[in-house]
């Protein structure tokens, strides 16, 4: 059998056991430079690309394989009319590929840029690869040392059209997201969305059901990572589509606040959050804010966990545990409990997409990110807000009703929540869930809201339940019935000019 196998790979994990394979099968091996001289080492036989064009690489390395020989050994399909054509100009007869690309994700993630990146998008192994997949019918294609016991053990008779149709496919896919890639690494999505997005996606784990039993599902991370898909999991259960979809809401908003911090989300919307001098004060009066809700739910803590503050995790049943760190000796608490889901991620943030399927296509969009500072709220009503306490109050309000789901209305007081009402068809109903919620204790609190107030409701509603400070987007068309009603209720009204919806 005169067929060959064509190799060009950095990674040489691998290569040995898959070139005994294909020689074992009767296969030639041509291989680039570098690769070439790792096979003869091994003690192969094996033929050099330049041997075979009559030509070295030239720029610099940009061409090693593009020539009319190797491509029309390796596109050509089994009519007699092309095999007539590949014998006459003496290319051989390519039915193996084996490539790796340039590692430009691994190069812009490690911060490379400006040419030294650019040099890093590799062509002619794109183009390998892209015309390898396009003949499957005679080409196999493999793109990454994974792909190679599979191969190995695939008996030869068994490695049919339909097989090479499977690495095709993968090769496509594999291409596509380092185009992905690089597009993104090149470009930039600052100002006017482009005509056609491409999103990149590696898939981290496979989940055993999506939302449902009956949906599958996977979890994929981006090229730049972090998050969750930065983070490392100490111990516990795999986690579920639900687990993520709780956790990443849990830490956005741990994130949010740069105080000590606890946070408790139940189905993507936070039923508490605290602030304190401490960590562990701040885990209480979450805990006590909803010591319902609690059960079952996701942690999110923006300080290291200690001994202490893991005694408390483990006295009742937890989903997961998100923190920036883990002190040893809480380690071994926490191991008590095998199921709870802990993780540690690193607490840094990249703004990044929200991305939304619906039928036929998808939404994206930028992250809600706040951008209006406190100081430059505008005063709309009621007497003049002073003093840190009260700024606590504010911002545990603003920063947790910009995660509920819409309609949505926090009240909040000594810098825990203390009711939450989201995701209600009219904003009034979710007022009155977060106000019963809070029961008396909504005297001289904070109520938020994540929209602006279209009627002055609310407002009733805060001045009969003896609400002390309102904070609200503004900017409805009724603005001052809302006024009006704060003026004469002593009610400090503040507009932020920034609403932060979330449906």
């Amino acid at each position: 059998m005169d067929a060959w196998a064509l190799l060009s790979v950095s990674d040489k994990r691998g290569l040995e056991s898959l070139a005994q394979n294909l020689t074992s099968h009767g296969l030639k091996l041509l291989a680039t430079s570098s690769t070439a001289a790792y096979l003869k080492e091994q003690g192969f036989q094996v033929q050099s690309v330049e041997a075979l064009t009559g030509f070295g690489e030239i720029l610099d390395g940009r061409v090693k394989t593009l020539h009319p020989v190797i491509y029309g050994g390796l596109l050509a399909s089994s009519s007699e009319h092309h095999q007539a054509q590949r014998v006459a100009m003496q290319a051989p007869d390519i039915r193996v590929v084996v490539v790796n690309l340039y590692p430009f994700e691994e190069a812009w993630r490690a911060g490379t840029s400006g040419d030294d990146l650019v040099e890093e998008i590799d062509i002619g192994g794109v183009s390998l690869i892209r015309a390898a997949a396009k003949n499957h019918e005679r080409v196999a294609v493999l793109v990454a040392p994974d792909q190679y016991d599979t191969f190995i053990q695939t008996p030869w008779p068994k490695q049919d059209t339909a097989f090479r149709r499977t690495l095709a496919v993968t090769a496509f896919e594999h291409v596509a997201y380092y185009d992905a890639v690089i597009a993104e690494g090149l470009g930039s999505r600052e100002g006017s969305w482009p005509d056609r997005l491409v999103l990149a996606g590696q898939q981290s784990t496979p989940l055993r059901y999506g939302e449902n039993p009956h949906q599958s599902g996977a979890f994929y991370h981006n090229p730049q990572g972090g998050g969750l898909a930065a983070a490392s999991v100490l111990q516990g259960k795999a986690l579920s589509y639900n687990n993520y979809a709780d956790a990443d809401t849990a830490l956005r908003l741990a994130q949010d606040f740069v105080d000590p911090a606890v946070v408790v989300v139940k189905h993507q919307t936070p039923c508490a959050a605290a602030l304190a001098d401490n960590i562990n004060e701040a885990y209480q009066r979450a805990h006590d804010a909803d010591p319902v809700s609690i059960f079952g739910g996701v942690v999110a803590i923006n300080r290291p966990i200690d001994p202490l503050l893991a005694a408390k995790l483990t006295d009742l049943f937890l989903e997961v545990i998100i923190a920036p760190g883990i002190d040893p000796d809480a380690k071994s608490i926490l191991a008590k409990k095998k199921n709870l889901r802990v993780l540690t991620v690193p607490w840094t943030r990249q703004p990044g997409l929200d991305i939304k399927g619906i039928m036929g296509g998808f939404l994206v969009q930028e992250e809600d990110l706040f951008r209006v500072p406190m100081a430059e709220w505008q005063e709309a009503a009621g007497p003049s807000v002073r003093g840190r306490a009260r700024e606590r109050d504010l911002e545990v309000a603003w920063k947790t009703v910009a995660r509920v789901k819409s309609n949505a209305i926090v009240v909040a007081k000594d810098g825990v929540t203390l009711g939450i009402g989201g995701g209600q068809t009219n904003r009034v109903d979710a007022a009155r869930q977060a106000l019963d919620r809070a029961g008396e204790a909504a005297r001289g609190a904070v109520l938020a809201s994540d929209g602006f107030f279209p009627f002055g409701d609310v407002m009733e509603l805060c001045r009969e339940r003896g609400v002390a400070v309102v904070v609200e987007p503004g900017g409805s068309l009724r603005d001052q019935e809302s006024i009006d009603i704060a003026n004469e209720a002593g009610i400090t009204l503040l507009l932020t000019g920034e609403r932060h919806f979330r449906h």
